[in-house]
């Protein structure tokens, strides 16, 4: 789905500070961090289902929150979706309303014929706006660029954040001209995307 979350090659957010590398500022995002890799290393929840939820997010409470906070969000909104607590018992906790996670939108599962692709092949992004999960970022949608490299297989997730059953696929590393992605002032450079087979259609 397309969202607040999709910033890549968005203009205006200024430089990326290399000065701060510390991954945790603060103990309890420590523990967040440590409880959610518990949680998706018990099958509580998997990794596209945990992405979705900060995708559901209220844009406004996205932008005002750190890395951590939603890190939080989503465990939180999962656990009560799971039924591990229930809303009240997470407000009592905390002694306040705690925001959760918008409702999930449907998702999908993976067309049965796919095209048979190779390193070498030029490839086009499809012009999919698909409302559920999805992992093909919104600038690369109808771009075409050279597949040069292949993953193994993954699953797909579309369907892996919404419950579904369908097939593991490979990711392409596909190799786009950044002149291609964002026409006018940028650097000429090779910018590479992992995208799922699904994602994509050949040109030649």
């Amino acid at each position: 789905m397309d969202g607040i979350h999709d910033l890549g090659g968005r203009q205006g957010f200024g430089k990326v500070s290399p000065e701060d590398r510390e991954a945790f500022h603060e103990y309890w995002e420590k523990k967040i961090n440590a409880i959610s890799g518990r949680l998706v290393g018990q099958s509580v929840y998997n990794m596209d289902e945990y992405r979705h939820a900060i995708e559901r997010m209220d844009p406004r409470h996205y932008m005002a929150a750190s890395y951590y906070e939603r890190v939080y969000t989503a465990v939180v909104t999962l656990c009560v979706e799971k039924g591990i607590f229930t809303v009240e018992e997470l407000d009592s906790a905390a002694g306040e309303s705690v925001p959760l996670a918008g409702p999930a939108k449907p998702g999908r599962v993976a067309e049965s014929e796919l095209p048979v692709l190779a390193i070498g092949d030029t490839v086009r992004v499809k012009m999919d706006f698909v409302g559920g999960h999805v992992r093909m970022p919104a600038y690369a949608r109808g771009m075409a660029g050279l597949i040069v490299g292949q993953s193994p297989e993954y699953p797909f997730p579309d369907a892996a954040a919404h419950g579904l059953h369908s097939a593991r696929q490979r990711t392409y590393d596909v190799c786009f001209k950044s002149t291609d992605l964002w026409s006018g002032a940028v650097e000429e450079a090779d910018v590479h995307v992992g995208v799922f087979h699904s994602y994509l259609e050949k040109i030649s």
